[in-house]
């Protein structure tokens, strides 16, 4: 068996030496690879990559900065293991807890997703984070404690069709049970940021709710959006009719209803009724089109470089 270890990266040159180390050391009886992924570093991260990668060591660099989902998506491409493992590059996830998650996963788990322990980062960020988690559990009813956790461990089929767009590895629990994926989860330890800086901040908060907004209508309607434009557009339809029914009736007896703010509104509710049942047959073609069509990839891979292609050039 064959562990393909992913680790996205952004001007972490800091740590990369220690993180090599590291995953050399907890992996060391076992066949693995370690696939770095440089997401447009302006840092020296490449040159210490290539200064202190070994033998099991891949150097994946993108042509720009495409984010920590897409950085993910491309080391997953290149992995060519038989479980895949997901790991941040900032040494707070302890590849110690690699060996462990594998043979969990071994139970007949598809999927082992990380609990972080005595989790090692300032109040406010985990208040956040649970508050978040907690959001994320009710909406989707996939139960993961730590969702904010990139620790964890795959089959290859499932890792290999999550779908990585946008900023959804928060999300990849989600994407799993999509998928039919057996999820299961462990604590693990949590180390606090020796070097560099967090790339997370406030503003990222928007940008989770819009692709949690995204997954929740994937999960229920994904297969079938007309279910929802269609339900919610018939009923507004329905609602406008009643509306414009009900004044039909009071102009026949006499009454003046022009000057009535229903009339309005009974038209706008028909109109809009009749955009979104047009939209859901739209996002229906829309929809058989992304499932039966092969898209292109939402990152560009610049260079590949191996340890004996480093050892080469040099």
């Amino acid at each position: 068996m064959k562990i393909s270890v992913v680790v996205p990266l952004m001007n972490e040159e800091e740590n990369v030496k220690y993180l090599i180390e590291e995953v050399d050391k907890a992996l060391k009886d076992y066949d693995y690879e370690l696939i770095l992924v440089d997401d447009g570093s302006t840092d020296n991260t490449v040159e210490e990559i290539k200064k202190h990668m070994n033998d099991k060591t891949k150097l994946v660099i993108l042509n720009r900065n495409y984010g920590q989902t897409s950085a993910m998506a491309a080391g997953i491409e290149v992995a060519s293991g038989d479980v895949i493992v997901t790991i941040d590059g900032d040494l707070q996830n302890d590849p110690r807890d690699i060996p462990m998650m594998i043979e969990k996963l071994n139970e007949g788990y598809d999927v082992v997703a990380g609990i972080r322990a005595k989790r090692k980062d300032e109040p406010f960020r985990k208040f956040l984070s649970k508050v978040a988690n907690k959001i994320i559990r009710k909406v989707t009813n996939v139960h993961i404690t730590d969702y904010g956790c990139t620790l964890k461990v795959f089959k290859k089929d499932v890792a290999k069709n999550l779908g990585l767009y946008g900023e959804l590895h928060r999300f990849i629990p989600i994407l799993a049970s999509m998928y039919g994926a057996k999820i299961t989860e462990v604590p693990v330890r949590h180390h606090e940021r020796k070097y560099g800086k967090s790339k997370y901040g406030f503003n990222r908060t928007f940008k989770v709710i819009s692709d949690l907004m995204y997954l929740v209508f994937m999960q229920r309607f994904g297969q079938r959006p007309m279910h929802f434009f269609g339900t919610v557009g018939f009923l507004m339809f329905s609602f406008g009719a009643l509306i414009d029914f009900y004044l039909l009736i009071l102009k026949l007896f006499g009454e003046n209803i022009g000057n009535r703010p229903l009339l309005t509104l009974g038209t706008m509710l028909i109109l809009g009724g009749i955009q979104l049942i047009t939209t859901g047959f739209l996002a229906e073609i829309m929809i058989r089109t992304y499932y039966e069509s092969q898209g292109k990839k939402p990152y560009k891979i610049k260079e590949i470089i191996t340890y004996e292609k480093n050892k080469t050039s040099n």
